[in-house]
């Protein structure tokens, strides 16, 4: 099973570095031998490319013009080298990822293999692989949606000039995502989770021509740095303490360990959690990164790198246990972003952002779920939530390609022109709004479940020994957000595919569509695999009351929108509206207190070096030059002076003899 998870992470790296080494070239040989009469109109260099729609005997779309000289474009023939390179290693990896967790299901157990062991002198580093239940899930999730944004993108992007190295990058960043989830080692672990921070500012800032888009990669860079040096302080601590990096020897010393190293690592590993799984307060980079194309934001935001945080807590869980503490910072700082998130989802105006504040909210309902002891509910909420985000995300490139823009305003009245987009989407906001018998439903009653009965009854059965106004605020903050969950998801709806239709609209290309209808499948009904589990089965009260928030929070929408279905029902919020559409100003609180300070710090340390330390330098400069011209003046270059001075020297010498003997 191992070998079959190297397997598995070996074949999208290789299909990268493939990709970055011969993609474009192997483009060229092979559109060499499909070349037609006709040119092909390309997308010109930097926007997101948008599939024409000549093939469905429509005009092409506005964006497509002429692209550079010289570049690999037009129609099917831009996407033969990715094709290759990206699409059939990936789809050869999801075949591994599904047998793994065949066999995994068919037989449980917990599988290891070491390839090596490297002596630090202190604790060694292992470098190996473990495949048990919640590898195999995640493994599974990963290959499942990378495939989809593989396939999805020969469409999406088969006219943009760097398609290449785009597909590079995603089998990379698949790759490092299957190395997290399968890694024995914590630094095996954070190799992968380093890869995927640096492929991300990649993708982000695809079309870097534009300024915007290289602004956001950087932020999410860097935000996402700043919670990983906090993240590898915490495994060096747990490492050093435990005697080992190896995972299960962490998880079996966990206990035995000082209790201020255990409190001091989990909180230090949170902070990598908050990073990657944008949670407050290191969340503002998620919105940001809609930047990238839209296929990116499916993948980022549904199955690996915000996946990756959670994933780390439920792995390491154990330690956490041993730190009540942490799992109640955890509650807290899930509960703010929950709420935030979803307030701010409330207002935006970009569909992109819209779901992108969700991601922020859902992942704060996995992280409560962790905090309150519903682990398995939350694995469970993680894998649903990966199927039902990425189908949204890829319905809304859909739906952008079909307008041509992100904002919420240019849509409408999509539901007859794009019939299988409207479906689809559907299903996505039902679970995602915990409609049953959606998979969210399933998920998310569980975690509710969970946190109710921890406020109610306290810590029962190895649940976490949180304080009970944590488990109160958590247990409250998930009954908001289940009504504003509902709210927004309704007030996209009815934005998108209903009102006044947009002009122009038509269904996405075939390559698009099938993606869209094979994960609208696990989104419609894979909560029903949680019900052989006992903690995963709904109870009647806690669903009833949950589909009573749903059902408010959807019928305060509607009951809006219809008395003026051409307004935004957003409007109706009024001086709040700025405030949630700016998710209440943290990055312009950030900006005053971190950012200028830090810019006028930097402004000071280089006027210092300027004035200071090069004036010191540069006015060493003057007086050296006139002590060379003083020190030049006996050099005149005249061979009669020089004479003169060495028959005056040898008088002087002379006459000193002659006075001094």
């Amino acid at each position: 099973m191992t070998v079959l998870a190297a397997q598995a992470i070996v074949l999208p790296f290789l299909g990268a570095v493939l990709g970055l080494l011969v993609g474009p070239r192997l483009t060229r040989v092979l559109a060499g031998g499909l070349r037609q009469d006709a040119e092909t109109p390309v997308v010109a260099e930097g926007s997101e490319a948008h599939v024409s729609a000549e093939a469905e005997g429509e005009a092409a779309p506005p964006e497509a013009q002429a692209g550079p000289p010289g570049a690999v474009t037009g129609g099917a023939r831009g996407a033969l080298g990715p094709v290759l390179c990206a699409v059939l290693p990936t789809a050869a990896m999801t075949v591994l990822t599904a047998v793994i967790a065949t066999v995994q299901w068919q037989s449980p157990a917990t599988r290891a293999g070491v390839l090596t062991t490297i002596p630090t002198g202190t604790a060694p580093i292992t470098v190996g692989l473990t495949v048990d239940g919640l590898a195999a899930l995640l493994g599974l999730l990963v290959g499942c949606v990378a495939l989809a944004v593989q396939v999805y993108s020969v469409a999406y992007m088969r006219d943009e000039p760097r398609y290449s190295s785009y597909a590079a990058f995603v089998s990379l960043f698949t790759s490092a995502m299957l190395l997290v989830v399968f890694a024995r080692d914590l630094l095996l672990l954070y190799v992968g989770w380093e890869i995927m921070g640096v492929c991300s500012y990649f993708l982000i800032g695809h079309h870097w021509e534009d300024r915007a888009n290289t602004r956001a990669a950087i932020k999410a860079f860097l935000v996402t740095r700043v919670g990983d040096a906090g993240f590898l302080l915490g495994i060096i601590v747990l490492g050093v303490g435990a005697g080992g990096f190896d995972i299960p020897t962490v998880l079996a010393n966990a206990e035995s360990l000082p209790h201020t190293t255990v409190v001091v690592a989990a909180l230090l590993l949170l902070c990598g959690v908050a990073g990657k799984s944008a949670q407050f307060p290191l969340h503002t980079w998620l919105p940001d990164a809609m930047a990238g194309p839209t296929p990116i934001s499916a993948l980022i935001h549904a199955a690996t790198m915000v996946a990756a945080g959670i994933y780390l807590v439920a792995r390491l869980y154990p330690v956490f246990l041993a730190a009540p503490v942490s799992l109640a910072v955890l509650g807290v700082l899930a509960a703010i972003s929950m709420v935030g998130a979803a307030l701010a989802a409330l207002a935006q105006d970009d569909l992109k952002r819209v779901l992108a504040y969700s991601t922020i909210s859902q992942l704060a309902y996995m992280a409560a779920g962790l905090a309150v002891g519903a682990k398995t509910a939350a694995m469970f909420h993680l894998v649903t939530h990966g199927a039902f985000k990425a189908l949204l995300f890829l319905s809304a490139g859909c739906v952008i390609h079909a307008v041509g823009s992100n904002l919420l305003a240019g849509m409408g009245g999509l539901r007859r022109a794009m019939p299988v987009t409207f479906v689809c989407m559907t299903i996505g906001y039902a679970a995602l709004a915990g409609l049953p018998p959606f998979s969210g439903f399933f998920s998310k009653d569980a975690i509710v479940e969970g946190a109710q009965e921890l406020a109610f009854n306290g810590a029962m059965d190895g649940a976490p020994d949180l304080p009970g106004w944590v488990a109160w605020s958590v247990y409250l903050a998930m009954l908001a957000t289940i009504f504003l969950t509902a709210a927004y998801a309704m007030r996209a709806w009815l934005l998108t595919f209903f009102g006044t239709p947009a002009e122009g609209a038509h269904e996405a290309p075939a390559l698009m569509r099938w993606p869209l209808v094979l994960l609208a499948v696990p989104a419609a009904f894979v909560g029903f695999c949680g019900l052989g589990a006992d903690e995963l089965r709904p109870h009647a009260g806690t669903a009833a009351m949950s589909l009573l928030f749903v059902a408010a929070g959807a019928a305060v929408t509607y009951l809006t929108w219809k008395d003026a279905p051409s307004s935004d029902p957003a409007a109706r919020l009024r001086g709040l509206r700025p405030v949630f559409a700016n998710a209440f100003y943290v990055d312009s609180l950030y900006d005053r207190v971190i950012v200028r300070p830090v810019l006028w710090l930097a402004g000071a340390v280089r006027g210092f070096d300027v004035k200071v330390v090069d004036g010191a330098v540069e006015g060493v400069v003057p007086a050296t030059r006139r002590l060379g011209a003083l020190a030049r003046l006996p050099q005149g270059g005249n061979p009669q002076t020089y004479l003169t001075g060495v028959l005056a020297g040898a008088v002087f010498l002379v006459l000193a003899v002659v006075v001094f003997s």
